[in-house]
Formats: C-alpha cells, structure tokens, sequence
C-alpha cells in the first residue's frame, strides 16, 4: 500500500510539474536588451566578418617579407656531340650545378604592400561596425514590432471584455421593450470583427518572431517584455556626427587602402632586382667552380606597361572618393527624412493621447447613455465603439512607428561607436 501511494505521490508531482511548465504565462521573456546582445553573439553575418578580420590580418603577415626563394639545379655544357657525347664527366666544360636564387622587390613595393594589407584589416574592422550597425538596428526593430503585436492582443482582451457587456446592456433594453430583438445580433457581429482582426494579429505575430529569429535564433519565439524604448533624439548632435556614421566611416580605410595600391603601382616603375649564387662540379682531374651574379628588371616601356595600371588605380582611388560623397549626400537625406518624420510621428501620438481617444472615449458614452435611456440608435453605439477600437489600435501603431524611427536615428548616429 505504501508502493501505491509512493508511486501515485510521483505521479501527481510529475503532472504538476508538466501542468506548470505548460502555463503559457511561465513561458520564456525577452527584453530588448537581451535581444541585443543574443544578437552580438549569434548573428552569423558577424561571425562571418570575424573571420574576414582574421583572414585579413592572417594575410597582413608576409605582406612585405621577400618572395621565397629558389633552389636551382641543372647540368651546364653538356656534350651531344664529339668523342665526349652523352658523358657527364668527360668534358671539361661540362657541369652539374646547384643554386641558389632570391628576388629582391625594391623597397617602395615592399612598403606600399604593407600598406594595402594594414588598410585591408582596417578596412575588414570598418566594415564590421556596418554589419553591427545593421544587426543592432534590425534585432530592435523586429523586437519593436514584436512587443507591438503583443501590446494589440492584449487589447482585445479588453475589446471582448467591453463586448460582453454590451451584450448585456442590449439584452436589458430588449427585456425593459426600449429595444427591438434584432439589436440582440450586432454584439455578436461585433464580436465576430474582432475575431477577425485577432486572426490578422496571429500572422503579425508569426512574421515577427520570424524576423527576431533571423538575428538571435530560437530565441525570437520568447515572449517580448519590458516598454518601448525611449532613446532621446538629439537633433543638432546627430547632425555633427553624420560622417561618423559607420557606412560613411568606413571609406576611410578603403581610400588608404585604394592610395597605397596607386604607390604599389607606382613602384613598378622602379627595378625590381635578384642575386644568384651557383656551385659548379666538375670532373675529378678538373675544379669545381662558383658562380654569382646579379639581374635587374628593366622597365623600358611604361607607357604600355607601368602607366596604364597606375591609371587604373587611380580611377579606382577616384570612384571611392565619388561613391563616398554619394552616400554622404544620400545619408543626410536620409537623417533629415528620419528627423522630419519623427517629429510627425511625436505629433501624432501626443495628439491621440490628448485628443483623439479621449474624444472617442466620450463618444462612446454618450452613445452608450443614449441608448440606454432610450433616445439613441444601437447603430450608433457600434459605430462609435468601432472609432475608439481603431483609435486605440492607431495609438500602439503611432507609439511604435516612433520607437521604430528613433531606433533607426539611435544606432545610426546616437549608440556609442565601439
């Protein structure tokens, strides 16, 4: 008996404990700063550019180191001909040789290719604060409409809240015969719009878990938690630190990198030279010999040669420059695009808070006290109702297309570089 009861004990603790980790309420929570930093640490585009940044200072190693150098070996003088024909150690001139070769690049094309490869990791480092930037920025505007799609459907717990009891008023007025039995009907096609409404929440809310999931993985499926943020926008400040924003910054590590290219260009011009050390055996009755010698390049001809890479590079060092002040001129309209519509947006929530759901507010109670004494059209009721509905869906929608546009102004020209 005491088996039984043992057995029955753990049986009810294991269905407690399933009952409560199926309580939706206990499900996991996020915060956007959680969010965030889930982001710096499972994003793979990141990841990727951590392995560019040690591919490119991986490659910045034997950048301005000397080429290897080269073992010779060979037979000098061979004979094909004469009584000695076919013989290695007959002929006196004959030689077997070993050597040694080393190029020797002029110093400025060693110097100018430590600089490609410098600017090349500062290049990679620069182009991961993009990739950062947008990581941050897109990991909190998807938590952003995330939370928004939470904040609506617990809105509806209220509008079917509100639903009920005027099914409950309609009911009062058709039993007190200050209502006629089809006003019995409009609740329940009210309730049925919301549910419609609710329906279009479910796929706002797979869409937007799926777009938390892009950056921070199944993590995206959690709960978000927390308020919107409310990152203050400093106007004249992010003006002064446009061309700080990480895109345009960037174009400083690449223009070095395209200048240094010009000089490695500009170095062909200049010999290029190598030295050569040879040991020469002979036969036995005849001396073994050394040889050295020493080769320069000739750059006799850069009008075809050396020039036209020179200008190549040159053009390219000149579409940086042009791309740069493109997406300057391109983010400044951006920013004052972005600033002009968050003021709009900061207009438009303080006028739903101040005006427009406080008057939707009172329009429904004044429909509702007419109805009820019985001077008033249930269709007015309704039709005011459905305005306070949508005023307060509107009010989430405006509240979150300020937190989206100032996230955008935030990590773009307000979050500390790092």
């Amino acid at each position: 008996m005491n088996s039984k009861c043992y057995c029955t004990g753990w049986a009810l603790v294991a269905g407690l404990v399933v009952s409560v980790l199926a309580l939706p309420s206990l499900a996991g929570a996020l915060t956007l700063d959680e969010a965030l930093r889930l982001a710096e640490h499972n994003a793979p585009s990141l990841a990727a550019q951590d392995a560019r940044i040690q591919a490119a200072s991986s490659a910045a190693i034997p950048a301005g180191e000397l080429p290897d150098p080269k073992l010779l070996l060979g037979v000098q003088n061979f004979p094909i001909g004469g009584p000695d024909r076919w013989s290695i150690d007959q002929d006196f001139m004959t030689m077997q040789m070993v050597g040694f070769r080393q190029e020797m690049p002029n110093s400025d094309k060693r110097k100018a290719r430590i600089e490609v490869a410098d600017a090349a990791i500062d290049r990679t480092a620069a182009q991961r604060q993009v990739e950062r930037l947008k990581v941050r920025q897109s990991t909190a505007l998807a938590w952003i409409n995330s939370y928004s799609v939470e904040r609506k459907d617990v809105l509806f717990q209220d509008f079917y809240k509100e639903n009920r009891l005027l099914t409950d008023t309609v009911r009062a007025q058709i039993a007190g015969g200050r209502a006629q039995p089809a006003d019995a009907v409009t609740p329940k096609q009210e309730a049925a719009q919301l549910a419609e409404q609710q329906d279009e929440l479910i796929v706002q809310r797979a869409k937007a878990r799926a777009a938390l999931k892009r950056w921070i993985g199944s993590a995206g499926n959690d709960k978000p938690v927390g308020s919107l943020p409310d990152w203050p926008v400093d106007t004249s400040s992010y003006s002064h630190k446009l061309q700080r924003h990480p895109e345009l910054a960037a174009f400083a590590p690449m223009t070095r990198e395209a200048q240094a290219k010009v000089r490695e260009a500009v170095s062909e011009k200049q010999s290029d030279w190598s030295w050569e050390v040879d040991y020469q055996r002979r036969g036995r009755e005849f001396g073994d010999m050394v040889s050295v010698q020493f080769s320069w390049d000739l750059p006799l001809f850069p009008d075809s040669r050396q020039n036209p890479k020179i200008a190549a590079k040159q053009s390219e060092l000149s579409q940086l420059e042009a791309e740069r002040e493109a997406l300057s001129r391109e983010h400044t309209q951006q920013l004052e695009n972005e600033l002009a519509d968050y003021e709009r947006l900061n207009r438009a929530v303080r006028r739903n808070q101040q005006s427009l759901l406080p008057l939707a507010r009172e329009k429904v109670d004044l429909s509702l006290a007419s109805y009820r004494a019985g001077k008033g059209d249930l269709s007015a009721v309704v039709a005011a109702r459905r305005e306070l509905i949508e005023a307060r869906l509107k009010q989430i929608d405006v509240e979150e297309q300020r937190a989206l546009s100032s996230a955008r102004l935030y990590f773009a020209y307000g979050e500390p570089s790092q």
